[in-house]
């Protein structure tokens, strides 16, 4: 369980992320795990992944091994770059894609935020990639978050770094799967 936030305001983008892994009833917090970061810098990216804790560790062996790195900068170049991610992940890396036979497509198992320069972007489930001009969430929290984000949103004095650490952490007080403490990342657009 997980939750990830990305906010974007006066040319800042911040991403935060909680840092409880669960395993089944059990929570394994940042005090007991070291590796605890869901958030992985990648270039001028962060990318935060929702699903398998091994999620992260998977993307960024990938990512290091790739010859042309890909890039994030844009939806077209995004999908491009997770179409050839998926086929690897399942095989060098394992996934099992069945989720639901009525899905029209194989399940990558986890939903990424990716920030950077050029904004909010998003990768589903099943590849499915979106821009977005002003906030969104995405894990257990994920309703809680958006909520407290939306409600703070037009707050002057809230930066993008502020709205994303509130968002992360109204998600910690009323979703079971998310814990404190949070990371956070901003950047600059251009």
């Amino acid at each position: 369980m997980t939750t990830i936030v990305a906010v974007k305001k006066n040319g800042s983008v911040a991403i935060a992320a909680d840092t409880l892994t669960m395993w089944g009833n059990m929570k394994e917090s940042a005090e007991h795990i070291v590796n605890h970061e869901k958030i992985l810098k990648f270039q001028d990216n962060y990318l935060a992944f929702t699903g398998s804790a091994s999620f992260k560790l998977v993307v960024e062996h990938w990512l290091n091994k790739q010859k042309r790195k890909p890039k994030f900068d844009s939806i077209e170049n995004i999908f491009g770059s997770w179409l050839s991610f998926h086929k690897h992940l399942k095989d060098d890396y394992f996934l099992r894609p069945e989720d639901d036979d009525a899905d029209e497509f194989e399940t990558s198992r986890m939903n990424v935020l990716i920030a950077n320069t050029k904004g909010i972007f998003s990768v589903g489930v099943l590849r499915t990639v979106n821009e977005y001009s002003r906030f969104t969430a995405f894990g257990s929290g994920c309703d809680f978050a958006v909520g407290a984000m939306r409600a703070i949103y037009e707050d002057e004095t809230k930066s993008a770094e502020d709205i994303a650490k509130i968002g992360i952490e109204v998600a910690a007080e009323f979703d079971d799967g998310t814990g404190l403490p949070a990371n956070c990342y901003t950047i600059k657009l251009r």
